[in-house]
């Protein structure tokens, strides 16, 4: 008999933003715009497209701003409706209707796999998603629906990967894989974590979303802090692989889509560049002062 589709997912937000120091010093690194949006609205609303409407959320201190921002403001929805503002209101309205969010204290920062294990007690005995708020996906290229598909015909966990340059897998875990009878599915034979020099079994890095089974809780009680002092979920998913239990296999889905990384700050900026070049808002405008701008010398335009 068929499993019913997952209808849980886990989005961890207890991380420091050290990268984005002194910004996030008071506000998550979740909550930078992405133009005018904040990271995480976009990640929640690929939950949410997918059908995922039991959403969890793993955070730290300094994270009220998410919790604010999914909630109704009275303040301003009374403001923008005397003005008359539509469509503002609206989107407004958008973050708060979008989904019913949860949220648990991870207590402290030791890794994205202590992060997953906060959620057992909300997930309980079935598959679930976890997606990380520095990865958004591009909506026209479904990435996460297909990895519930393949979970659902082959049990196991699923782990999304990305080929990358050579010269860059040691900024991300990296996967040992080997083909199946599917172009964009490989099973995954061991992870590992940011290698160094000559470690990397190939070219195939982990990117941010995951469908787990639930056997993954037991995996990281009992995986022992790696990379950084954290407890890595590549770690525990390492050791999945590798065993031979009802938990096994774990499948990699290969994705070539667009895909835009706000960890980093050039990343960061450059996403915020492609997105506003392709509104049709603010796009045409855009567009033209940005070739303008290249055009001339940076001193010039000072």
């Amino acid at each position: 008999m068929r499993s019913p589709r997952l209808t849980k997912a886990v989005i961890p937000v207890g991380g420091l933003g050290t990268r984005f120091l002194p910004a996030t010093k008071a506000i998550p690194k979740e909550m930078l715009p992405v133009i005018d949006k904040p990271a995480i609205q976009y990640v929640v609303e690929e939950s949410v497209t997918v059908g995922l409407t039991d959403i969890l959320m793993v955070t730290g201190r300094n994270k009220r701003s998410l919790e604010d921002h999914f909630d109704r403001n009275l303040e301003i929805e009374e403001t923008l409706a005397r003005r008359g503002d539509e469509a503002q209101l609206l989107r407004v309205r958008e973050s708060s209707d979008l989904v019913s969010l949860h949220y648990v204290r991870q207590g402290a920062a030791k890794g994205v796999g202590h992060a997953v294990l906060c959620a057992q007690p909300h997930v309980g005995n079935e598959p679930f998603a976890v997606l990380l708020g520095d990865d958004l996906i591009d909506p026209r290229d479904p990435l996460l629906d297909r990895m519930i598909a393949v979970q659902e015909r082959c049990g196991g966990s699923v782990v999304a990967l990305m080929e990358v340059d050579p010269r860059d897998i040691h900024l991300y875990g990296c996967a040992a894989v080997v083909p199946t009878d599917e172009a964009d599915v490989v099973r995954i034979t061991g992870l590992v974590e940011k290698p160094g020099p000559g470690e990397a079994p190939s070219t195939c890095a982990v990117i941010g979303r995951f469908v787990l089974h639930p056997g993954i809780f037991d995996v990281i009680r009992g995986t022992r802090p790696g990379r950084g002092g954290e407890i890595q979920l590549t770690d525990a998913l390492d050791s999945l692989s590798r065993s031979r239990t009802a938990h096994a296999p774990v499948h990699g889905v290969l994705f070539s889509g667009r895909r835009y990384d706000t960890g980093d700050r050039a990343d960061y900026l450059r996403t915020i560049v492609r997105l506003a070049c392709e509104r049709g808002d603010l796009g045409p405008d855009f567009r033209a002062w940005l070739a303008a701008f290249v055009s001339h010398d940076f001193h010039e335009t000072r």
